[in-house]
């Protein structure tokens, strides 16, 4: 069996750096809002573009996200706790505990939160891309609608499918 290579180092030392992040269980999210929260537990900046990950809680009976795909980086749902119906761009799949659900790039996909519980999960985008001001603005850039919106979503590699409603589970 033959493996891929390693990528070329990047870290030319000898002797390693101190420079780990730890972020406490306990620290608050970084957004609330009556839908959930998200906390930011990698941003592009501080894994210098490698990665992006973020935990998400959805309250009960949240909307999630419609049918989209990105152009320059690929998403990972992993879920934590409670359920979420995830479209894995043929059919809606109900994610739980410990599932997980990468969406190369280019791949449709959409999630919601329809029972009754809140739920938990994290999600990974490769490589990082500046995902907080979309998480920070994305529902006051719904409310306004329109180009305003469509031009923000593109700014935020995020292509949205209009008028396309995937088939129930």
């Amino acid at each position: 069996m033959s493996y891929p290579e390693y990528p070329e180092s990047r870290y030319h030392g000898d002797k390693g750096e101190v420079n780990a992040v730890f972020r406490p269980a306990d620290t608050p999210p970084d957004i609330s809002s009556p839908g959930g929260a998200t906390h930011y537990l990698a941003t592009t900046e501080s894994t210098g573009g490698e990665f992006g990950l973020y935990k998400v809680e959805l309250g009960a009976r949240s909307a999630g996200a419609k049918t989209h795909f990105h152009k320059a980086m690929s998403e990972s749902f992993y879920i934590l706790s409670g359920e979420l119906q995830l479209y894995n761009g043929e059919r809606w799949v109900t994610g739980r505990a410990g599932d997980f659900l990468y969406v190369p790039v280019g791949g449709l996909h959409a999630f919601k939160n329809v029972t009754d519980e809140p739920m938990s999960m994290l999600l990974l985008f490769s490589p990082g891309a500046p995902r907080e001001e979309y998480f920070q603005r994305v529902a006051e850039m719904t409310q306004r609608g329109g180009e305003e919106l469509k031009q923000f979503r593109i700014r935020h590699d995020s292509y949205f499918v209009e008028d396309f409603e995937p088939g129930a589970e």
